[in-house]
């Protein structure tokens, strides 16, 4: 069984994307999943992947999408990796927004 791209956790939630740098356009695209069955969703970014720029605008663009400030989403794990971990700090409202972005429901 395949988990999800997200899940909720204290404080907010966690989402697991994979990030495409120095694209024409930013933009939240589909659902993938890696070798294990593990999902993510597929981001882009104009920004290259030197000194953290890249990170930096994963960041910023969840931000915009999901209309939170940009201090409340953080890449929290694989920086230096093309799949990475998002923390978004949140109430539980983020349920919602992340289910809107992503096409996936909450299954906890």
């Amino acid at each position: 069984m395949a988990l999800g791209s997200w899940r909720l956790v204290a404080g907010g939630a966690e989402l697991r994307v994979r990030v495409r740098p120095g694209a024409t356009r930013e933009a939240a695209g589909a659902i993938g999943a890696d070798a294990e069955g593990r999902r993510y969703l597929n981001v882009r970014v104009r920004a290259v992947p030197e000194n953290g720029r890249a990170n930096a605008a994963v960041e910023a663009l969840l931000a915009t999408l999901l209309a939170l400030p940009k201090s409340a989403v953080s890449v929290e794990k694989g920086q230096a990796q093309r799949i990475k971990t998002v923390r978004i700090e949140a109430d539980g409202s983020i349920a919602a927004r992340l289910e809107a972005l992503t096409g996936e429901l909450h299954d906890g």
